[in-house]
């Protein structure tokens, strides 16, 4: 299994929802003076995205070459074409990711900004309200969100240059022969990636090159786990790789427990449950938190590893869309990273195995159909999940 690449002499910052995050970027927006490269799967047209499209816009205006990305399923057609003649209008430039499937059913889901090639930020946090539900802008939450980013300086950060460069150039019109050229491009510049695991990493999936990388990091980490394992994810559905990685280590002994969210999709809750019983037999602890929507795709393992992105623990992010993490080696962000999910899980309800010992039939049915349902649908359309 091919081992996660880190950079060394990085600062990471770990941005907690909205209320750290949209600040941060909004400052680095305008403190930018040559060029900023943005991509979100996400853009509403809220009070939160009319700030970062200001911000984009007065960036441009002042001679900042700026680019912008957004996916179309996830922002949607209208939304699209507003901000297509609103950033034209600020001499933006933008492009759409895959418009009306037409290179096949892959979302880009990442959320990154780089600027000026000296700060980058990853994570899961899409441009919209923290108040409100993504999937139903009119529904107020009962809390913010629950997410979060990382915004790095460092050596790592020309890494992330360099694959908002490479996707730029994917979501533009380019021909057989440069795509070739550009695939090759991509290869030779992984060669030049640092191997001593020190800090950081930027670990990206894709259909090119990077199909299983943002598992393989978290299979590496949970097969090396000695001592505990955090996971929080919002659509737990992987294959039986990730969720055998999580019983193994349950069962030699470390301290597992697994924080999903709950209550936006029926069907999805449906799927995670399934797993429930098998999880819980092994040792995993399950917790639901229902407090407001979660959001945050982070894990903490041991004492020094942690991770932060845009990855679902889930067929779609697994083995589909293209995605963007961030892997940290380092004991204070691991701690600072730890003490949120800690205290989520405190929050959280817990599932007890007596819980699913006696439901009924007819969950018991449905839960199995959802699985059988989605298992299905992703091996038709992700190569690879099982």
């Amino acid at each position: 299994m091919r081992t996660v690449n880190f950079v060394a002499q990085n600062e990471v910052k770990l941005l907690c929802c909205g209320t750290d995050y949209f600040p941060a970027l909004i400052a680095a927006i305008d403190a930018a003076q040559y060029d900023i490269y943005f991509e979100t799967y996400i853009y509403a047209c809220d009070q939160v995205g009319d700030a970062v499209t200001d911000a984009l816009a007065r960036a441009a205006r002042r001679g900042v070459h700026v680019r912008v990305i957004t996916d179309w399923f996830g922002t949607g057609q209208r939304q699209c074409a507003k901000m297509e003649a609103q950033l034209a209008e600020a001499n933006v430039h933008y492009r759409v990711f895959n418009p009306w499937f037409k290179r096949g059913v892959t979302r880009s889901h990442r959320k990154i900004c780089v600027v000026d090639r000296s700060v980058a930020f990853v994570g899961g946090i899409n441009i919209t309200d923290d108040l409100f539900c993504e999937h139903h802008p009119d529904r107020p939450l009962a809390a913010p969100r629950w997410d979060f980013a990382v915004q790095v300086e460092g050596p790592l950060v020309a890494q992330i240059h360099h694959e908002m460069q490479v996707q730029w150039a994917r979501t533009g019109r380019i021909g057989l022969v440069n795509r070739i050229r550009l695939l090759r491009e991509m290869r030779r510049s992984s060669k030049a990636i640092a191997e001593n695991p020190v800090l950081a990493a930027f670990v990206v999936r894709d259909n090119w090159r990077n199909r299983r990388t943002i598992q393989r990091a978290y299979l590496l980490a949970l097969g090396r786990a000695k001592k505990s394992v955090l996971l929080a994810n919002p659509y737990f559905a992987p294959g039986h790789k990730f969720r055998r990685a999580l019983a193994k280590a349950a069962q030699r002994g470390v301290d597992v427990k697994l924080l999903i969210g709950v209550g936006e999709f029926a069907l999805q809750d449906a799927v995670a449950h399934s797993f429930y019983p098998k999880l819980l037999e092994a040792g995993v602890q399950v917790i639901e938190y229902r407090k407001t929507q979660l959001h945050a795709k982070v894990a903490v393992v041991d004492d020094d590893w942690a991770t932060v992105g845009s990855s679902n623990c889930d067929g779609l992010s697994l083995f589909l869309n293209q995605e963007a993490n961030v892997v940290v080696k380092d004991a204070a962000f691991a701690r600072t990273l730890r003490g949120y999910i800690e205290a989520a899980i405190a929050e959280g309800v817990h599932i007890r195995a007596e819980d699913y010992a006696n439901i009924g039939w007819v969950r018991r049915l449905g839960y199995g159909l959802a699985y059988t349902a989605y298992k299905t649908t992703m091996r038709v359309f992700a190569i690879g999940y099982a």
